[in-house]
């Protein structure tokens, strides 16, 4: 009977819904859930598939050189970072993503990002907290400028939403074309040049080694004193010193950060001690219906698989050699 492990760190009742769903579409398979390396060590040898978020491997500190079964990973995000790039994934594994369905609760979370950021949101909470009345002028998205790094599904999705409240929109990528809801798409190469312009900088681009560190000094010195970062790619892109250097130096407005070089970030990051900068969990892509939204390619792929169909699998990252 094929195996899958499931491989996930989330509380137990949002992981037993992927559990009972796949299980009722697919009563053939024997299902495993793990939550720590441990267990999770323990039950590679035995895995047929794996179900997991590359980011939660690399948190756990998982290797896949035990899984000797493994013929097929299902990521459960996009970013493929901790599952494609470890040395003892073997080649007879396939490695699918759920490229697609983020454009929703991350461009929403861009957008709650960028208000928060500018209406000083956290400031408010402290002073509720104080039970301090305090008041000072919120700044419009309205009029402004939001430079997007790295435009895909979510890019996609962002654009639209801030051209509706006003905003001009340019976008940067490896790839110009034309895209609906952008003023302009320039090449990432003149992203020093432009951000002198821009008053939001968000963060979407994949991480890689090309793109590790991207947002270094240098584009902290280019940025506007007024504008601020949000971060919902991956923590590698960004130079996490040279930020902390930025935000003391008063380089840059603040920032809303959801992912981090390390992940959980440590107690004793300097980050946690501004109070211009947001920080969330990486949260950009969690929502009450991710399930709902991944369940069909799961579905799909699950399928394919189970029939030996590898070509048929949708969002296949990395094919069987």
């Amino acid at each position: 009977m094929p195996r899958l492990l499931i491989v996930l760190t989330f509380p137990p009742d949002v992981t037993e819904q992927y559990r009972v769903q796949l299980s009722q579409k697919f009563p053939d398979i024997e299902i495993e859930v793990a939550a720590t390396a441990d267990k999770a060590t323990a039950a590679f040898p035995q895995a047929d598939m794996l179900l997991t978020f590359g980011q939660m491997m690399k948190n756990l500190k998982l290797e896949l050189g035990g899984a000797a079964k493994l013929r097929w990973v299902q990521a459960l995000g996009t970013g493929l970072d901790g599952i494609t790039d470890q040395p003892a994934l073997k080649p007879q594994v396939t490695v699918t993503s759920l490229h697609g369905v983020h454009g929703a609760p991350v461009s929403e979370a861009a957008l709650a990002s960028m208000l928060a950021l500018s209406r000083d949101l956290p400031g408010f909470v402290r002073a509720q907290d104080e039970h301090a009345w305090k008041r000072w002028p919120a700044k419009l998205l309205q009029d402004k400028t939001c430079g997007i790094l790295g435009i895909g599904v979510i890019a996609e999705a962002l654009a639209p939403k801030c051209k509706a409240l006003g905003m001009k929109v340019v976008g940067f990528t490896s790839a110009p074309r034309q895209v609906a809801g952008f003023d302009r798409v320039l090449p990432a190469s003149d992203l020093i040049k432009t951000l002198p312009e821009i008053d939001h900088f968000v963060l979407l681009t994949p991480y890689s080694a090309a793109t590790h560190h991207m947002i270094n000094a240098e584009v902290f010195a280019a940025m506007k004193p007024t504008a601020f970062l949000t971060n919902l790619a991956r923590g590698g892109v960004v130079d996490e010193d040279a930020l902390i250097e930025a935000l003391r130096q008063k380089k840059i407005a603040g920032a809303a950060l959801d992912v981090f070089n390390q992940e959980p970030l440590p107690p004793d990051s300097p980050l946690w001690t501004f109070k211009n900068v947001i920080i969330t969990t990486h949260q950009g892509g969690f929502c009450d219906t991710y399930v709902d939204l991944a369940m069909p390619i799961l579905e799909h792929n699950m399928r394919c698989f189970l029939k030996g169909d590898l070509k048929g699998m949708m969002n296949v990252a990395r094919a069987a050699a």
